[in-house]
């Protein structure tokens, strides 16, 4: 039995008929860059996540970038956020010229322990950028706390939680902004790369778009250099396509979560640690986890996707190397052991398919192969042997 870690084809199957024609609309038209499918991607987007104000951009990276860009964050200024996510959230950071400050994570739920936040801010700390990672909200109570009594900015990552919630509010609407990705491989994803910011703020909303378009505003007549962020009409009409299935989407994936934590219960295989025959399993903290991913943690965790990988079942490591760790961010100084909990975490995690077009026997068939992995002789190398530095899986991607 084949189960991939996704199968994009089966969700587009039941949705051609929205999707051809919103792109049919756009090649009529066309109107290939901004224009009304944005603005009305923009606004669909902005209520749907509580927000006033939704700016596209080109990519979920291009947000966090041009969030940055805007409070005018560079050189000299300091941006805590976690070691332990994708690339682009420390990468924008260091484009603009400003200094990662790291925080480890919360072992449990993967988001930052905001109970260390309080130790890195400095005079020259300017934002924080919270990551809403595999599909469920950091702390945002705590992160604003922070951030209100130190006059700091908070740009929410959340890349991969449109629509998650805590007490009853939703990700990208408590921070000063909130950035998506619609990368194909999102819960809401385009045909492409693109990107949203969301914010209550009409000034920072405005600064926000004249950034997207280089810095022009009347166009060819520029106040300050931004860059190219403008987020494509065919995206933003495949976006809005897309959304009023969102929901539905959000449902299948919980739907499936719960089978999986059904199914590991049933053989035996749950438990709060990576004994060698049991399975850390998602926690639930938030009051509307997503499930972006589903992520375990296990013991000789490489093998196992080996042994996965030859019954036919996709998984994949994010993240295998945390940031700190990544060469490029040799310069900030850190070494092996400063983040305890992120380099953990980037050995014993993987993700499991989870996408809403599973059948209960796919998802049966993913746990019975990982439980007669556990049951059979241990090896004598685990992962935990290997230093993080060392833990270079496939590329993945925001």
């Amino acid at each position: 039995m084949q189960v991939p870690l996704l199968d994009l084809k089966a969700q587009y199957a039941t949705i051609r008929a929205e999707v051809e024609a919103a792109i049919a609309e756009v090649m009529e038209s066309q109107h290939f860059i901004l224009g009304p499918k944005v603005e009305q991607c923009e606004k669909a987007i902005a209520q749907y996540s509580n927000r006033s104000y939704a700016v596209g951009v080109s990519s979920g990276t291009d947000a966090l970038l041009a969030c940055l860009m805007a409070e005018n964050i560079g050189p000299g200024d300091e941006v805590i956020t976690t070691p332990y996510t994708f690339f682009a959230t420390v990468g924008a950071i260091a484009r603009v010229g400003a200094t990662p400050v790291f925080v480890d994570i919360d072992p449990v739920t993967y988001n930052l322990d905001v109970t260390k936040i309080a130790s890195k801010v400095t005079s020259k700390t300017r934002a924080i950028i919270p990551v809403h990672l595999y599909g469920q909200m950091a702390d945002m109570d705590a992160v604003m706390a922070i951030s209100e009594k130190h006059g700091l900015v908070v740009i929410e990552d959340a890349a991969q939680a449109i629509g998650a919630e805590s007490k009853g509010r939703r990700a990208g609407s408590i921070g000063h902004y909130g950035c998506f990705s619609f990368f194909p491989s999102k819960n809401l994803g385009a045909a492409g790369d693109g990107g949203m910011i969301v914010t209550n703020d009409a000034q920072r909303a405005e600064k926000l778009k004249c950034l997207r378009a280089h810095g022009s505003k009347p166009k060819y007549y520029h106040k300050v250099v931004g860059g190219n962020f403008r987020l494509d009409a065919l995206q933003a009409a495949v976006v809005f396509a897309k959304l009023p299935h969102l929901d539905e989407w959000t449902a299948g994936r919980q739907r499936n979560a719960r089978k999986y934590d059904q199914l590991f219960q049933e053989m035996g295989l749950s438990g709060n640690s990576t004994g060698a025959s049991s399975v850390a399993l998602p926690t639930v903290v938030a009051n509307r986890h997503i499930f972006n991913q589903y992520v375990i943690r296990v013991s000789r965790r490489d093998h196992l996707q080996d042994a996965l990988q030859q019954r036919g079942i996709g998984t994949e490591v994010y993240y295998p190397v945390p940031m700190h760790l990544q060469e490029c961010f040799g310069y900030l100084g850190h070494k092996v052991g400063a983040f305890p909990e992120s380099e953990s975490a980037a050995k014993e995690t993987v993700a499991l398919p989870i996408y809403p077009e599973l059948s209960e026997a796919q998802l049966r068939h993913v746990v019975e192969s990982i439980r007669d992995f556990l049951s059979s002789s241990p090896s004598t190398e685990s992962n935990s042997s290997k230093p993080a530095s060392e833990l270079v899986g496939k590329p993945t991607w925001r």
